[in-house]
């Protein structure tokens, strides 16, 4: 019924055209590209028509529209717009076995007819990593095999490593059973080292289809690897009587085990002034005694691994000398004897410490020794003077208040003379004994 109605549709059409005289229209229709599953819009624009119809056939040369008339009994097609300068039709869930040539015919006479491809792009499956298994030994090679599948075209496949992209890889296409799609794989071949342990590896699919969002898949590594050791000391210039502490810093995978702790070859020799807590190995105060050679073990399940640190214990820096020099400078020139005397021994003292022409083994305390005796025998001689002088006054001043006492008491002349007298006697005793 169907087929005798289009029949009959296009012979009405055909009369109609023949005799309006309708010459020089020509339909217009563009290619499409659909992704698989989504909806193609099919547009067929005539500019000139006089009332003329317009039909869109599939691949199979069956008619879908006839002008707003509807004749596959297909749900996924629908009617978008119909006039006479345009007819416009969509399919939805488009699959693979939808792509092809679409006719649209404009019943003029001779019928003109204007062609459309369909193009249905197949989606790439979420790609897959195989070949990792877990753990890989520093220094194994590693081959990592990325797939995906239903990719129409075929899909690229991109490594990335570090986000650095690798370049060195294997590539494989395949046609599906379909026909249509294609399966397409990837390989990469590297070595592994301990830097690798953590990383992401990531395989990347790119495809016209997946409007420039990539599907990717990633693998992080473990790689085991036997431990590496260091030792840090808390200070770089160890002293005498003074704390130290040696970090042994171990890494590796698996984690190592608590680490051994050696001198010269041997055990510790003073577990309680050197103690080892976890990683560290703390001396308490340090002598010459634990000078020598300290070496720290890590193992792990791979394999062991050491470092040796050589201990040197310095004595403590003497800090006295120069403390004690500066105050001997300032002494010497303190006491130079200027506050005591004029002596011309000062200025010369003083004219010496600062001769700039003066030896560099000359010292400063040498010439404040000098100027310090020279003063005190001065003083010492002054003083004996000065002591001098006032004994004798004190004698002079009895000797003469005596004489007198002998005046006072005479009744007269003669007596006081003779008084006088024997107090001459008194004195002169006392002259010689002074003499």
């Amino acid at each position: 019924m169907i087929w005798k109605r289009s029949a009959v549709l296009r012979f009405y059409s055909v009369c109609g055209l023949l005799l309006q005289g309708s010459q020089g229209q020509f339909p217009l229709t563009q290619n499409v590209t659909v992704v698989e599953g989504g909806t193609a819009i099919l547009t067929c624009r005539v500019d000139q028509n006089d009332n003329t119809s317009l039909q869109w056939s599939n691949p199979a040369q069956q008619t879908l529209y006839f002008d707003d008339k509807k004749a596959l009994r297909d749900n996924r097609i629908e009617l978008v717009r119909a006039s006479w300068h345009e007819l416009s039709i969509s399919v939805s869930d488009v699959s693979l076995s939808d792509e092809g040539q679409y006719t649209c015919s404009l019943f003029t006479m001779p019928v003109k007819t204007s062609k459309a491809y369909l193009t249905v792009l197949g989606v790439p499956e979420k790609p897959q990593i195989s070949g990792f298994s877990s753990p890989v030994m520093e220094g194994d090679l590693m081959q990592l095999t990325c797939k995906t599948s239903g990719s129409k075209p075929a899909a690229d496949i991109r490594w990335f490593k570090n986000d650095k992209e690798i370049k060195d890889v294997k590539y494989l296409k395949e046609e599906d059973a379909n026909r249509k799609t294609f399966t397409v794989s990837s390989t990469l071949d590297f070595r592994v080292d301990r830097s690798d342990d953590g990383v992401a590896v990531i395989c990347r699919v790119d495809h016209e289809s997946l409007n420039a969002t990539p599907q990717v898949a990633m693998q992080v590594l473990e790689i085991h690897y036997t431990p590496s050791v260091k030792i840090i000391p808390s200070t770089p210039f160890p002293q005498e009587g003074q704390p130290l502490i040696l970090t042994c810093e171990s890494k590796g995978k698996p984690l190592p085990e608590p680490v051994l702790w050696t001198k010269d070859g041997g055990e510790l020799p003073d577990p309680d002034r050197m103690v080892v807590s976890g990683r560290e190995l703390n001396i308490l105060f340090l002598n010459k005694t634990d000078n020598g050679t300290y070496r720290c073990e890590a193992t792990n399940t791979i394999g062991q691994s050491s470092a040796e640190y050589v201990l040197i214990v310095h004595d403590v820096p003497n800090t006295l000398l120069p403390t004690t020099i500066t105050p001997s400078l300032t002494t010497a020139t303190v006491t130079t004897t200027v506050a005591i005397t004029t002596s011309p021994t000062t200025s010369a003292t003083t004219s010496s410490i600062r001769d700039p022409n003066a030896l560099a083994g000359q010292t400063g305390p040498d010439h404040a020794l000098i100027g310090g005796i020279v003063a005190v025998v001065v003083f010492v001689t002054l003083c004996s003077i000065f002591l001098l002088g006032r004994y004798l006054a004190r004698h002079k001043g009895t000797y003469l208040t005596n004489e007198a006492k002998g005046a006072e008491d005479a009744p007269d002349a003669d007596t006081a003379i003779i008084n006088a007298e024997g107090s001459q006697v008194n004195a002169e005793e006392k002259k010689e004994y002074f003499i």
